[in-house]
């Protein structure tokens, strides 16, 4: 029976496990560099992906404005039942009645219908050669609009990734840390047993050890969370399997910027300032087209309509009454209450403020350039002063443990010297992301993230 038991177990919990594995969903699996990543963003962030689709509601939008010149053409019908034929009144003089009185008479047949077309051509219109021309600078601003998003997706995706490589590193760290941790524990113990050393040695050994496995388990889940992020915005679903190509070694951290001191036209190539420039162009359409309104508008239009008409259903479309026409409209502003005149004004202001504007943006991307270009320097002279205290840290660690080890040290001084590096290891990755964000901040303020 115990062995029909456990065979009975061992078969549903194969059947278990295959179910489970046929249940699971396919995860697609992704191995990127920060390039990769990019790209990806670009055709699958929601930003991104809607900035696109501005674009073709953009193109449609021209062609919308554009279709205004083109020939318009309707169709119309008609068809009347008249329960009551309308009654007219006429002078009684007319049928020799006295003056003063009227003739009740009918005009007209109980059934009429129509079928016709119009026609309409602008000849001549101020503001929809204006408009057609607004249109096409709304297209544009449609485009640096989704070149914008694009340039946002890649700094945070480039953030997020470099935030994955170093927590990569910090855990790398922690473990190096943990591993020559426990080596040392493990020998103050047998010390300890062998009368060598005292029971606050290991205690010592054993909190900081504790200290590092919790600080590394963390580590461990902050990176699950980064990774999320990343994914996030990349615009991939958070289940799919991502993995980096690159490593922090492949990132050139240099401080090459003596050549950007001499780019002083740098803010064009910025999207912000584009953008700008665009909003200033609008302005300036938006007060031709004020001006545009006093100018005379011409249209050519025609018609061309068939009447029926019979007191018998039967009859009614047996013989057609035809009519057309073709003709001109021409409309002339004479006077509009000085209407006109204060809508002009107000766009000359709105044109004045978009050009206050524009150089208040030019004014402001240069000092975020200056800014981007101080914190790189900075965050570059803070990571090497970082890198060397680190170096220094390990050796200290390494000399306190050999005095100890000769009886001239202390386990303080070993423990403190293991929490200097410790400490060490912590400034150097704070350093070490601060200055790869700022590289990212700083090829942005400098416009060279397309």
């Amino acid at each position: 029976m115990k062995y029909l038991f456990f065979t009975a177990a061992a078969i549903c919990a194969i059947a278990f496990k295959s179910f489970g594995q046929e249940a699971a969903p396919n995860v697609q699996t992704f191995n990127f560099t920060v390039e990769d990543c990019v790209n990806y963003a670009y055709e699958h962030q929601d930003s991104v992906v809607n900035a696109k689709l501005d674009i073709k509601s953009a193109e449609y939008k021209v062609k919308e404005t554009t279709g205004i010149g083109l020939p318009q053409i309707t169709g119309t019908a008609s068809f009347q039942d008249y329960l009551k034929i309308p009654t007219t009144l006429l002078p009684g003089e007319f049928f020799g009645q006295p003056a003063g009185t009227f003739v009740p008479i009918q005009f007209g047949v109980k059934y009429q219908s129509s079928f016709g077309v119009n026609a309409n051509q602008i000849l001549f219109d101020g503001s929809y050669l204006v408009g057609l021309k607004a249109s096409k600078t709304y297209k544009e601003l449609s485009i640096r609009s989704h070149i914008r998003s694009k340039i946002e997706a890649n700094v945070n995706v480039t953030k997020a990734y470099y935030q994955v490589l170093v927590s990569n590193e910090q855990l790398r760290l922690l473990n190096a840390n943990i591993a020559q941790l426990k080596q040392q524990m493990d020998e103050t113990t047998q010390q300890n047993k062998q009368g060598f050393v005292e029971k606050i040695d290991v205690d010592r050994i054993v909190v900081q050890y504790n200290n590092l496995v919790t600080s590394r388990e963390n580590t461990i889940r902050l990176l699950a969370l980064n990774y999320q992020v990343l994914k996030f915005q990349m615009g991939m679903p958070i289940e799919y399997a991502l993995s980096l190509k690159d490593k922090l070694e492949d990132i050139k951290l240099e401080d090459n910027t003596a050549d950007l001191a001499a780019d002083t036209a740098f803010y064009h190539n910025r999207i912000e300032y584009n953008l700008a420039e665009t909003n200033v162009d609008l302005k300036q359409l938006d007060l031709k087209r004020q001006k545009s309104l006093s100018l005379p508008s011409l249209k050519a239009n025609a018609a061309y309509t068939s009447s029926y008409q019979d007191n018998n259903f039967s009859n009614l479309y047996k013989m057609s009454f035809p009519s057309s026409y073709v003709g001109l409209t021409l409309n002339v502003p004479l006077f509009s209450g000085l209407q006109r005149v204060n809508q002009i004004r107000q766009s000359k202001i709105a044109v004045l403020k978009s050009q206050n504007d524009l150089e208040n943006a030019k004014n402001g991307l240069k000092l975020q350039a200056n800014q981007a270009h101080v914190t790189y320097v900075n965050g570059l002279q803070s990571l090497n002063n970082q890198k060397r205290n680190q170096t220094l840290a390990q050796e200290v660690l390494r000399v306190s443990k050999i005095k100890y080890q000769q009886g001239v040290g202390s386990s303080i001084e070993v423990t403190q010297a293991q929490t200097g590096l410790e400490d060490a290891d912590n400034k150097y990755i704070q350093g070490l992301y601060d200055a790869l964000v700022s590289k990212v901040d700083l090829d942005k303020a400098y416009g060279r993230i397309k």
